[in-house]
Order: C-alpha cells, then sequence, then structure tokens
C-alpha cells in the first residue's frame, strides 16, 4: 500500500468539490482541511463547470437529496467525467429507502463514477443483493461482504469500499481489507461521509489508480481513529469527534505503518 500518498496529499493540497449534505457539511470541510485538502462545496449548477475545473476530485453525497440537488449532480457527474476528473459516491440510505435508490441507480447510469463509498446495507442494495439496512446505519444481513461489494464493482465497472468494523475495498477483482479503526466511529453522524470525501482526497493526487487511493484513505482514517479511541479513558463520542479533527492534521506515515491492519 502507498502510504507515502498522504505525503503527497499534504503536498499538493489539492481542491476536494463536495456536493455534501447539510448535517455532515462542517464535518467533511473540517476533516478534509485538517488531513491537508481544500474543500469547496457548491448547490447551485450555475457554477459546476468552474467547480468541477479547479477541482482535483468530485465527491457526491445523496445525504439529503432534493429534486434541484439531483439535477445538479447530474450536471456535475457528466462534467467530472466530460474533464477525467475521479467521482467519489456516497449512496447514503439506499438500502433503506426505495426512492434513494432509486435516485442513485438512475446517476449511476447518467455517469461513470470511480468510487463508491457505503456501509453493508447501501453497497448491497445497489448491488440487488438481499441486507435489511437501517436508516443511515447498516442494518443486518447474512450476505459475505466481500460478495457483496465485489457484486457491485463488478455491477457498476468501479472501486467499492464497504466501511465498516472492517473495510472492504475492491475493484471487482482483487479485495483488500482494512481492520483498524474504534466502535466510536459509529457513535459520531458523519464518519462515513468523511471517509467519502477523503476518499476523493486521495483520487486527486491518485488519479490513475483509485484502488490505490481508495486504501489509504481508508486506512488513514481508520488509523487515526483508532489512535485518538487509545489515548481516551471513557466513551466520550463528542471528544472523539473533536479529537479525530487534531489527529487527521497530526497523523504520520509512521504511525500508521506501526498499527496498520491490512488484509
Amino acid at each position: 500500500m502507498e502510504l507515502q500518498l498522504l505525503n503527497t496529499l499534504r503536498d499538493h493540497n489539492p481542491i476536494v468539490f463536495n456536493i455534501a449534505n447539510f448535517v455532515t457539511v462542517q464535518d467533511v470541510a473540517n476533516g478534509l482541511n485538517a488531513l491537508g485538502a481544500s474543500p469547496i462545496m457548491s448547490a447551485e449548477v450555475q457554477e459546476a463547470e468552474t467547480m468541477v475545473q479547479i477541482a482535483g476530485a468530485v465527491c457526491i453525497n445523496l445525504g439529503t437529496l432534493t429534486t434541484t440537488q439531483i439535477d445538479q449532480i447530474r450536471v456535475v457527474g457528466k462534467l467530472a467525467n466530460q474533464y477525467h476528473k475521479p467521482v467519489v459516491l456516497d449512496p447514503v440510505a439506499v438500502g433503506a429507502v426505495p426512492y434513494r435508490k432509486k435516485v442513485a441507480l438512475e446517476l449511476l447510469a447518467d455517469f461513470q463514477v470511480d468510487v463508491i463509498r457505503g456501509n453493508a446495507g447501501e453497497i448491497a442494495a445497489l448491488a440487488g443483493m438481499d441486507w435489511q439496512a437501517k436508516g443511515i446505519d447498516a442494518g443486518s444481513g447474512q450476505g459475505d461482504l466481500v460478495e457483496i461489494a465485489q457484486a457491485c464493482a463488478q455491477q457498476f465497472q468501479c472501486c467499492v469500499i464497504l466501511s465498516g468494523p472492517t473495510d472492504v475495498i475492491t475493484d471487482g477483482q482483487r479485495v483488500v481489507k482494512v481492520a483498524n479503526g474504534t466502535p466510536l466511529f459509529q457513535r459520531h453522524v458523519g464518519s462515513g461521509d468523511l471517509l467519502s470525501s477523503i476518499v476523493a482526497a486521495f483520487a486527486a493526487v491518485s488519479p490513475t489508480d483509485v484502488y490505490q487511493a481508495a486504501q489509504v484513505a481508508c486506512l488513514v482514517l481508520a488509523g487515526a481513529g483508532e489512535l485518538v479511541a487509545s489515548q481516551l479513558t471513557a466513551d466520550r463520542p463528542a471528544t472523539f469527534a473533536i479529537d479525530l479533527i487534531d489527529r487527521l492534521s497530526l497523523v504520520t506515515v509512521p504511525e500508521i505503518q506501526t498499527i496498520a491492519q491490512i488484509n
């Protein structure tokens, strides 16, 4: 795994254009900025082309969909393809809300994404596999997570990150698992959205190998979270969220290498 991409990201300070949801936009902006990327947000379709042109990558989050936003996403996705900018899609709650799944599938037919990042319920829904999602949470099911992720990647011809206690990253054939992390990620709404945006940041500095970018993004965020949790003396979700931003700013390649759990 090319963990030196973390240093490359900090050296290049890539702009990440986020179509964010209003619940977690501040987490995404602060997390990206702390890590060393440059976040920019927009909800205006009239400036879509400029935003795509100046960005190194695009992250699209479906967490608080509106009809106006769907139109914007469609335009942005097509422009990103036109200008060869990596696109990361976060299909929030598509496993629990049929309308969101319908919209996500329509968007995936309209433009090519490079990475889909979701939990088990979301990825299974897109792949057409049985899973009992619960709102924005993964829910439960009996399927093999690697097979679900691979099926989704093959269907949409992209890299897929099925995130959870162990992140599964696949391009449809190759598979890497990142077992780092902490249960506190599940206690902080926005952890997944932040991961999606961080994937876009790494894709911006590794546009020809988004599979590698996805792996490094998962390991850096999971490792940073694990380091924060190891210093807490109690279950403190709010403290964790604040300290995570600090750790993203300070974490080094050697620190991540020391604790990495990859298979």
